[in-house]
C-alpha cells in the first residue's frame, strides 16, 4: 500500500508541530509521500510565513522597510531548526533572498519559499529526500497545469526516491519561472502526488478532524462526517461549507482514490472518508450526510403562460445575466412562471436593469423580485433510497414556524435546497439539524 499524507500550515506552524508529523509518518510505512505547506500560525494571533512574505513583497513594493518582517520569517525558521537539530543551511538561502529582494524578485517566487524552506527542514528531519516542485509540477502560460508531464515527472522522481517530501502550492512554467497555485494550493499538490503514484489513500491532514454535518458556528458541537461521497462533498461545498476546493479533488476522484481527512494533533481520530461511492453498510446511518448554506441572495420570479413550452423567455433572460456578469446559482421552473437566484452581491445596482430589460424585451406576465433570502442544502446520498425524507425535512420546518421561499432538488436528488429569509438562517440549519441527528435512531427503527 502507498499513502500520500499531505500536511497544512497549522500542522507544521512549529518544532513541537514538526515532531508530530514525524510521529504520524513514522507510525505507517506506507505514507511514502509527504506534500506539505509554509508553517502556520503557532497561536490566534500570529501569521502565516505565506503572509508574512506576501506582507514582504508589498512593503517592498511600496517603498517601506520590510526587514523586521522578514527578519520575523528567518527567527520563525532558524528556532525550527535549532529546536529540532537540523543542519540545513538557511543562512546561505536567506542570504540569497535578501539580495534578490533588492533587485526585480518575482512575487511567486518569493512566496513559494515558504514552502520550499519547510519542505527541506521536513525532508531532513524524517530522513526523506527532498523533491523541488519546480521540477514536477508543470504549468502551461495560460496557468492551467499540464498533467501529463507532472504525473510522469512525480512518478520519476518517486522510481529514483521512494520516500520524498515535495513543498506545495508552486511549481514552474515552460520557461522555469516559479508559478504559484491559489491559496490551499497545497491540497491540490497532494492531490496531485496520490494521482501520479496511483496512491491506495490520500491524507489530507489538518487542524479538524474530518467534516463537520454543519457549521460550528451555528450549530453547537456537530457531529463529524466519517464518509461522504465526491457528489455530496461538492452540493456541499457549492453552498459554502468551508471543504477542499474542486480543483483539490479531481486528481484523486479521477482515479477513485479514497480521500481522508485527518487532525494532525488527534491522529487517534479516523476523520472523514471522501469515496466515489458508499455501501450503506458503512457506518454512517444518518439520513442527511451534511447541511450547509449561505445568506444574501436575489430571486426573480417571472410570470409567462405556459412558460414550460416556451422556453424562449428563460433563455433570454440567462443571456441578460450573463451579460452583466451575473452569476445564476439556481432554476426553477413550473408551469406558469420561474425562478432565478443570483447573488445579491453579483446583482447590485445592476438587478433593476435587468428587470427593466426583461420587461422591455420579454414582455412577461409579471415580474417580482426578492431579496434577504438564504439557501440552505440538505446533503444525503440515503435520502432518494428513504421513502418520507423530504416530508420529513419540511414538516420539522413547518413544526418550528419557518416560511419556506424557495425549493430546489437536483436531478440526482441527493440534496434538498430551501430558500428562507436571511433572519430564518441559523434557526433552520439548527432546526434540520436537531430534527435529523438528535432522534435519528427512533426514525430508522420506524
Amino acid at each position: 500500500m502507498l499513502k500520500v499524507a499531505k500536511f497544512g500550515g497549522s500542522s507544521l506552524a512549529d518544532s513541537q508541530q514538526f515532531a508530530q508529523v514525524r510521529r504520524i509518518v513514522q507510525s505507517d510505512p506506507d505514507r511514502m509521500c509527504v506534500v506539505v505547506s509554509a508553517a502556520g500560525k503557532r497561536s490566534k494571533g500570529d501569521s502565516k510565513i505565506t503572509d508574512l512574505l506576501y506582507l514582504t513583497q508589498a512593503h517592498r513594493k511600496y517603498g517601506v522597510s520590510y526587514d523586521d518582517i522578514f527578519s520575523l520569517i528567518e527567527q520563525r525558521c532558524y528556532d525550527i531548526r535549532t529546536e529540532l537539530g537540523l543542519s540545513f543551511d538557511l543562512e546561505s538561502e536567506f542570504s540569497r533572498l535578501r539580495a534578490e529582494l533588492k533587485g526585480d524578485i518575482d512575487v511567486d517566487y518569493l512566496v513559494s519559499r515558504g514552502e520550499f524552506i519547510t519542505a527541506h527542514l521536513m525532508s531532513e528531519y524524517l530522513g526523506y529526500s527532498f523533491v523541488d516542485a519546480a521540477d514536477c509540477i508543470f504549468f502551461n502560460y495560460d496557468g492551467k497545469i499540464n498533467y501529463e508531464k507532472t504525473y510522469q515527472a512525480i512518478a520519476d522522481a518517486a522510481l529514483k526516491t521512494p520516500r520524498f517530501v515535495l513543498p506545495g502550492f508552486y511549481g514552474a512554467l515552460p520557461n522555469g519561472r516559479i508559478h504559484t497555485m491559489p491559496r490551499g494550493g497545497s491540497d491540490i499538490t497532494g492531490s496531485i502526488a496520490a494521482n501520479a503514484l496511483d496512491a491506495d489513500i490520500y491524507e489530507n491532514w489538518t487542524d479538524v478532524s474530518g467534516i463537520l454535518m454543519a457549521d460550528p458556528k451555528v450549530v453547537s458541537n456537530p457531529k463529524p462526517i466519517p464518509f461522504i461521497t465526491y457528489d455530496e462533498l461538492r452540493e456541499l461545498s457549492y453552498m459554502g461549507a468551508s471543504v477542499l476546493q474542486e480543483e483539490s479533488i479531481l486528481p484523486v476522484k479521477e482515479k477513485n482514490i479514497p480521500l481522508n481527512i485527518r487532525n494532525t494533533n488527534r491522529p487517534e481520530d479516523k476523520g472523514t472518508m471522501i469515496l466515489e461511492s458508499i455501501d450503506d453498510d458503512s457506518g454512517n446511518q444518518h439520513l442527511l450526510t451534511g447541511i450547509a448554506g449561505r445568506k444574501n441572495f436575489t430571486v426573480l420570479t417571472i410570470y409567462q403562460k405556459h412558460i414550460s413550452t416556451d422556453t424562449r423567455i428563460i433563455r433570454k433572460t440567462l443571456e441578460m445575466l450573463q451579460a452583466c456578469n451575473v452569476e445564476v446559482q439556481h432554476i426553477t421552473l413550473g408551469v406558469d412562471s420561474f425562478n432565478v437566484v443570483v447573488p445579491t452581491s453579483e446583482a447590485g445596482d445592476k438587478i433593476y436593469d435587468i428587470i427593466s430589460e426583461i420587461k422591455t424585451e420579454l414582455n412577461p406576465d409579471g415580474i417580482k423580485m426578492d431579496d434577504n433570502i438564504a439557501l440552505i442544502a440538505s446533503v444525503g446520498r440515503r435520502m432518494v433510497s428513504v421513502p418520507g425524507s423530504s416530508a420529513r425535512l419540511f414538516g420539522a420546518l413547518g413544526a418550528n414556524k419557518i416560511n419556506i421561499r424557495m425549493i430546489a432538488q437536483g436531478s440526482e436528488e441527493i440534496s434538498i435546497i430551501v430558500g428562507v429569509d436571511n433572519k430564518d438562517f441559523e434557526r433552520t440549519i439548527r432546526t434540520l439539524y436537531d430534527g435529523f441527528m438528535d432522534g435519528e435512531a427512533d426514525y430508522e427503527k420506524a
